[in-house]
């Protein structure tokens, strides 16, 4: 799968070189004509510039009160029980210095939208406490105003909140909730090097309940150390009698520099082999599905009308806002990561204060990479990728090169075709189509990948789009 992770897309964006996982043994077939690199056009310049407003911002609050042994995120570990309660000096310090991130922030006169997506993502965010959170979304309100219907979402994790801590929250304005469960495993939970145990959990769940909270998320890993299906079926199992509104299920990646990357090779035991991690793919996607979730995303699934409205910007390619340790914005066409070091972001802001940080510095937007963003980010979504407007912006020759190499694969079923009224198109009158030459520009509308089989082959299948879109 393409980087189904649980690092979010802000603060490391999946690299278009990444070695694929190969979950099956698929043979990639080569291109042997391949097309002209996608160039940048009037029509793709136009498409940046009707999209230029960001309503979305994602708040970086690192703090955890130990670091997990998957984790690369930049975070700072408070320990196990702080002497300060809620006047940690470490909070309150970097609280200040996010506050004045956002107010230093330059934003030219016709980006002032209001905010309708604010995600607290982390670390744990629930660790902070709810008046600096308060202090946070006051410097936002005033920078950018924020929407009275917005989505205001929080990451939180089991044992580190109670009632009154999630009420303090709702009143802010907080009304979307991300529980980090992870696994309903007590073993697991250790092996991951997690703070919490399944008592936490159902503690937690209780909490979120009473205290009425409709839009909530639990998120949940695959592929862990010594994971057997049984637990991962009970881990759904579990998950579904919870009745959340909203499913992330993330597979496993060892990266480098963790202390599981110390420990284990993927693919190896104690690990689950690549065939076992599909396996549990497939039954999420089955299991989820059944109990009425919608498969939106590769990795998100929701019941009707709750899709995270902030991640689907991620998805469809709108521009946003970042604040914060590590995180990344996306503005113009173009990404711009702060330092993952404390020292070295609290020296950005400064430098952002005194007016001495371009974000677009020696940058300039390609339109290679744009294509690119869009395909892999679309095909990792339900909906697809939307042919009219990208054959809009990149020209009618490169989907005709896209539906020429996706021809085995929609014979084999891992790509699938749909017309404007997302009707599916057979292999076969595709076959018709694409033989007519231009006749495909006209009917097809969508491709995506089928579910889970193609999902399970995203890398493989994004990573020849690619080769179409830059040669």
């Amino acid at each position: 799968m393409l980087r189904s992770t649980f690092t979010p897309i802000l603060m490391a964006f999946p690299s278009k070189a990444k070695k694929p996982r190969n979950y099956l043994n698929t043979i990639i077939t080569a291109i042997t004509n391949p097309p002209q690199p996608v160039r940048q056009n009037a029509s793709m310049e136009n498409m940046l510039l009707q999209q230029h407003t960001p309503t979305s911002a994602y708040v970086h609050l690192p703090f955890c009160r130990k670091r997990c042994h998957y984790c690369d995120f930049p975070i700072v570990a408070l320990g196990s029980s702080s002497p300060y309660g809620d006047d940690d000096p470490r909070i309150i310090n970097y609280i200040d210095f996010l506050c004045r991130e956002i107010k230093a922030t330059s934003i030219p006169s016709e980006y002032k939208s209001p905010l309708e997506t604010v995600f607290f993502g982390g670390g744990t965010p629930s660790l902070v406490p709810p008046r600096l959170v308060s202090l946070v979304m006051e410097t936002l309100d005033a920078k950018f105003g924020v929407c009275s219907d917005a989505e205001i979402s929080i990451e939180m994790d089991p044992g580190t909140f109670d009632a009154k801590k999630m009420k303090d929250l709702m009143k802010l304005g907080v009304n979307r909730v991300s529980l980090g469960v992870q696994a309903f495993q007590e073993e697991l939970l250790r092996s991951c090097g997690r703070a919490h145990g399944v008592q936490e959990i159902h503690e937690a769940i209780d909490i979120v309940g009473s205290c009425g909270v409709k839009n909530w998320s639990v998120d949940l890993i695959s592929s862990l150390p010594h994971q057997k299906p049984h637990m991962w079926e009970q881990s759904l199992s579990l998950t579904i009698q919870a009745t959340p509104t909203h499913v992330s299920v993330y597979d496993l990646q060892v990266e480098q520099d963790t202390k599981f990357a110390s420990l284990y090779t993927a693919g190896e035991f104690p690990l689950p082999s690549e065939n076992q991690a599909a396996d549990f793919y497939r039954m999420a996607s089955e299991m989820l599905r059944d109990a009425g979730y919608e498969h939106y995303e590769i990795s998100s699934y929701c019941k009707n009308g709750y899709q995270c409205k902030h991640n689907y910007t991620y998805w469809i390619n709108k521009p946003f806002y970042a604040f914060g340790l590590g995180s990344t914005s996306y503005l113009n066409g173009l990404r711009f990561s702060r330092p993952r070091k404390l020292k070295d972001y609290m020296g950005y802001v400064q430098s952002l204060e005194n007016g001495l940080v371009n974000c677009s510095e020696d940058s300039k937007v390609d339109a290679q990479d744009i294509a690119m963003d869009i395909v892999m980010l679309s095909l990792r979504t339900a909906r697809g990728l939307d042919l009219k407007s990208f054959g809009k912006a990149f020209g009618s020759l490169t989907i005709l090169s896209l539906c020429e190499v996706y021809k085995p694969h929609i014979e084999s079923g891992h790509v699938v075709c749909l017309d404007e009224q997302r009707r599916e198109i057979s292999p076969e009158e595709f076959s018709s189509l694409l033989s007519e030459g231009n006749k495909i520009n006209e009917v097809l509308a969508y491709i995506r990948l089928s579910d889970p089989d193609g999902f399970l082959l995203s890398n493989e299948l994004i990573s020849l789009a690619f080769n179409v879109l830059a040669p």
